[in-house]
């Protein structure tokens, strides 16, 4: 097959929890908008996730069975881990039967099995590897597929790709967004923004901590994968002007985002991307982001946002004071230059057209 031909694509979701539940954290978002980007242009997809999920104007092939645990919460040393009934062993048994429909199966899930399987099936697979290096037995398996099968280990950003041993086998894509669904809007509200899921690994506390000093307001939204560490926070911090939205689907989200002074983006580990980031760029919200990780690629400092020193709270106060400096219209350009869904559409072909002109193992 080359570039420019109509593909057969198999999506096999994340086995974290039903799509729209927001379990799946930023995998969620990706797999939406690569099956919007590549649908409109002409190729045909079946989207297989565990039972549930909600998938707009797209049918989903449901699949049962227990959800996996976080690989953010492991260490290096963690051994591989599958529960009884895994909803990631069921739907991997189902994708041998389907194979044969189609072309190419992109597996979304950061976990050792669909890795492990990839020289048995006889249908090509390209692993969108959602995060960077966390545990030596992922390691180990993602390197062992980048030797044998070139091509098929698909990275966001070359931060998260520099995590890994292997960093040159790898194929960054980057991330593709439907603009249309982020309003644009020149004058913000006093407050500020945190968005993603609630968890340590996403540090929090250190936004809750800058704008305990600033005194400005912080909408947080996002799903809680940790309670209690939630509550920690607000009892750490008692007199901060904080107030949780919960988990809002893109419209309902971008709603709030959009009249916010700016997005802190605050992650105590290598981010593999930060969707965050581009909805904000794309409602022309500036971004404060850590100097780590792909945000680091991102933002543009002086230009869409901030960069600040990592972990480093009075960073982010700091930066917070020169977000007047920022011009709103320069976050929107930038979206739109480099992360709408054409785009991405075009980097998604060009990695598939690379999988699949590969000679068969």
């Amino acid at each position: 097959m080359s570039a420019g031909q109509s593909y057969r694509l198999l999506f096999v979701s994340t086995p974290l929890g039903p799509l729209g539940s927001g379990a799946g954290g930023g995998v969620e978002l990706t797999l939406l908008n690569m099956l919007e980007a590549l649908t409109q242009q002409g190729h045909q997809i079946q989207v297989m996730a565990p039972q549930q999920s909600q998938l707009p104007q797209a049918e989903v092939i449901p699949v049962a069975g227990s959800p996996q645990i976080p690989a953010q919460t492991q260490v290096r040393h963690t051994p591989v881990h599958m529960p009884e009934n895994s909803v990631l062993a069921n739907m991997w048994l189902q994708v041998q039967t389907l194979q044969s429909e189609f072309d190419l199966i992109v597996n979304f899930a950061y976990d050792w099995l669909p890795l492990y399987l990839t020289p048995f099936l006889d249908t090509p697979i390209a692993h969108l590897i959602s995060m960077g290096s966390l545990t030596d037995a992922m390691d180990q398996i993602i390197g062992q597929i980048a030797n044998q099968f070139p091509h098929t280990i698909g990275v966001h950003t070359q931060a998260q790709a520099n995590t890994f041993p292997f960093a040159e086998h790898c194929y960054s894509v980057r991330n593709g967004f439907n603009l249309d669904l982020y309003q644009f809007t020149p004058n913000p509200e006093d407050y500020l923004c945190w968005l993603g899921r609630i968890a340590p690994e996403k540090a929090l506390e250190d936004a809750v901590a800058a704008v305990d000093q600033t005194g400005q307001a912080l909408k947080i939204m996002g799903h809680i994968q940790d309670q209690a560490y939630f509550d920690q926070i607000q009892a750490q911090f008692p007199h901060a002007n904080i107030d949780y939205l919960g988990f809002l689907d893109t419209t309902a989200m971008q709603e709030v985002l959009r009249y916010s002074q700016g997005l802190l983006v605050t992650p105590r580990w290598v981010e593999a991307f930060g969707n965050v980031v581009i909805e904000a760029l794309a409602c022309g919200v500036p971004v404060i982001a850590y100097n780590r990780g792909g945000p680091a690629e991102i933002v543009q400092p002086g230009k869409t946002g901030w960069l600040v020193e990592p972990d480093s709270v009075d960073g982010l106060v700091a930066a917070i004071g020169k977000l007047p400096e920022i011009d709103r219209q320069s976050c929107r350009q930038q979206a739109e230059q480099e992360y709408s869904l054409i785009a991405f559409a075009q980097r998604l072909e060009q990695w598939f057209a690379k999988i699949l002109s590969q000679p068969e193992q």
